[in-house]
């Protein structure tokens, strides 16, 4: 295997360009906490923190999932069941992300250094889940909904009730949107015995379950809103988020999918980035 062509294949693997998902939210989360920019040295370590332990939960998830995955011909190109990479590769990629991980929590606050593994905890938990539970996609959310929160805690040292209405938020949008990527998998995780909300209560369950989490998900926003006293620029976000969600639920209906790619991807990475933007705006940067 050409080496030039290992960093591409691990790129893929980890699915690098869907940290646009998370990392604004952790951006978010020290924006919010200071109403202020974060310092740089700050901003740097929360940003080698969240692409260690996405590629490590990602990494991770891949060799868990590895014969499931050789089953499903949506999957089954991926990247260890295609055999582009190797399981001893993917170990000491996950190792090499679990190390950058540990280095960057301990740059930040102090506290930051004990509650490092409560993610990694989450990260392989999750991927045994479908296995067992159609509550998988609230756990998934639960993880990801702790990078607003780590991004709060590591630059205040403190976790106040907005914090974790923030990473609510964020687990409710990510619930949501896990329901309808459920979707492109229905058939095959009936087949083998997997379980989603959508083997459990059918595509419209899906649906259902998607517009009740993401209404939180514009609820808890609006909490965090109210307990920080902020500007009008943050209202404007909440509004743009609120707007994205139900244009991303518009997109797609039970019996016509044709647009879930667009409603699962393109709505989803704009709804971080713009709220980001938002943000920026509120806190005067």
């Amino acid at each position: 295997m050409s080496a030039v062509a290992l960093p591409g294949r691990f790129a893929r693997l980890v699915k690098i360009e869907h940290t646009v998902f998370a990392l604004p939210f952790a951006y978010i989360g020290a924006f919010l906490a200071l109403n202020e920019a974060p310092s740089t040295h700050d901003l740097v370590w929360i940003t080698f923190a969240m692409i260690g332990a996405r590629s490590f939960a990602m990494g991770l998830n891949r060799l868990i999932d590895a014969e499931i995955d050789a089953r499903n011909p949506r999957t089954a190109t991926r990247e260890l069941p295609a055999e582009l990479l190797s399981g001893v590769q993917v170990v000491v990629f996950c190792s090499a992300a679990l190390a950058l991980y540990l280095v960057a929590v301990f740059q930040l606050a102090h506290v930051v250094r004990w509650l490092w593994p409560i993610p990694v905890v989450g990260f392989v938990v999750y991927p045994y889940l479908k296995r067992w539970t159609w509550l998988c996609h609230l756990w998934l959310g639960a993880v990801d909904g702790l990078a607003p929160m780590g991004g709060w805690v590591a630059v205040t040292g403190r976790l106040p009730w907005e914090a974790w209405a923030l990473g609510g938020a964020v687990a409710f949008w990510v619930a949501g949107f896990d329901l309808f990527y459920s979707l492109f998998d229905r058939d095959v995780d009936l087949a083998q015995g997997l379980h989603s909300v959508a083997t459990r209560f059918g595509v419209r369950g899906a649906f259902a379950g998607a517009r009740v989490f993401h209404a939180l998900t514009v609820a808890f926003l609006a909490a965090v809103g109210a307990g920080l006293g902020v500007g009008w620029w943050y209202w404007l976000g909440v509004a743009a988020v609120a707007v994205l969600l139900a244009y991303e639920h518009a997109l797609v209906r039970p019996g016509d999918l044709r647009r879930l790619d667009a409603a699962f991807f393109t709505v989803n990475g704009l709804i971080s980035v713009m709220f980001f933007l938002f943000v920026l705006a509120e806190t005067g940067l």
